[in-house]
């Protein structure tokens, strides 16, 4: 394992061994406390420009597959443990999370203080960084830290959404499956348009697992192409980064509230939340882990979510046409709303759960409910 350093835009340096790629590449500085689930975190879009550190000290040791993918690729610009597990064990395992990285040519940085790295994230919030296997003169990795591109007022959607329109054919695993008893026959259910902003796969696996027809387009499509599609719902995809430059998102949107059913999530909520009137702000170092409670205001129940955002809405800014229905707990920031008229509903988090779990679940029977309802 060769050398490799991290360095941050506050002038922290972190020196460690590297694994996956080498080369360098710089990117925001977040952390996941997740403790299983790397895959999954990997090939989110979602993380696109973020280094992500793992808050759990052993990363790797049940290796990788091809199942478990969240996309095509890995989409984030590096990777950083407390220590790379060198052996993995496990009977859907197809190969090791470095040989796996260097394949993609991700950047891993193993053997640092991952704990102190964390803490001065949250001292300081989300920062400008760079990993590096071929400079290792801190001063010189500082500098380009410093240099690097943030993440506010960066549409980096464009960079993880798909092409162009698709059908979806991928259901959910067995064991999921079986616990919200899966139609997998889409003959009779409904159709649903996902506006593809960076999803992960298994948002339209819940979807195509409960007897709909689901079909993906690009997060840059407009509302005419989407309604000449005939869908009975539209769905709003999780993506990467920074929510207010997406302005023909926000756009197609405004265009579509009233016409169809509208379910978002993480990304999407932000956008239909923009396109309403409300606005969005920076999270000092966002919500990023598999186990973050929100408060259910209309059950009063509490559940444990997975979640991964940078931005929230801010409250101060909601117009009166939508209600909060859903809370962090941890910082009392909105986790959910819903449109007071419109059918339409958001949630900041990830009910689809890959990885984390399923207490979420119905929100996706709750979307059902409402495209049933307008079908019957």
């Amino acid at each position: 394992m060769a050398p490799a350093k991290l360095a941050l835009e506050d002038g922290s340096v972190f020196t460690g061994q590297s694994f996956g790629a080498e080369g360098e590449i710089t990117g925001e500085a977040v952390f996941n406390t997740s403790m299983t689930g790397y895959q999954e975190i990997l090939t989110d879009p979602s993380y696109r420009g973020q280094i992500v550190t793992m808050t759990y000290p052993e990363i790797g040791n049940y290796g990788v597959n091809s199942i478990d993918i969240e996309n095509d690729t890995p989409s984030l610009a590096g990777f950083v443990v407390r220590e790379c597990s060198r052996i993995f064990s496990n009977y859907r395992a197809e190969g090791g999370l470095s040989d796996y990285l260097k394949k993609h040519h991700i950047l891993g940085l193993a053997g640092i203080d991952t704990r102190a790295l964390v803490r001065r994230i949250r001292e300081k919030g989300a920062m400008r960084s760079i990993i590096s296997t071929v400079d290792l003169d801190d001063a010189s990795l500082v500098a380009k830290a410093i240099a690097s591109q943030g993440l506010v007022g960066r549409d980096l959607v464009q960079e993880v959404m798909p092409k162009e329109v698709m059908s979806w054919d991928q259901y959910l695993d067995d064991w999921t499956a079986t616990e919200i008893g899966a139609a997998k026959d889409s003959s009779n259910g409904s159709h649903i348009v996902c506006m593809d902003f960076g999803m992960k796969w298994n948002i339209p696996r819940h979807f195509a697992s409960r007897g709909n027809q689901v079909t993906i387009v690009p997060g840059n499509t407009k509302a005419d192409d989407i309604l000449r599609l005939e869908p009975d719902g539209i769905f709003l995809s999780n993506g990467p980064g920074d929510p207010e430059p997406l302005e023909y998102a926000q756009k197609t949107i405004g265009d579509l509230i009233g016409k169809k059913p509208i379910f978002g999530i993480c990304l999407g909520h932000q956008l239909l939340s923009l396109a309403c009137g409300a606005k969005t702000f920076k999270l000092k170092f966002g919500h990023r882990g598999a186990n973050q409670p929100v408060f259910d205001v209309e059950t009063e129940k509490v559940e444990i979510t997975s979640q991964n955002h940078g931005f929230a809405v801010e409250e101060e800014s909601l117009p009166d046409c939508l209600e909060i229905t859903h809370r962090n707990l941890n910082d009392d920031t909105i986790a959910g709303v819903k449109h007071r008229e419109e059918n339409a509903f958001s949630v900041q988090y990830h009910p689809e759960a890959a990885s984390g779990p399923h207490d979420s679940h119905y929100l996706f029977e709750r979307f059902q409910e409402r495209l049933c309802a307008i079908n019957t």
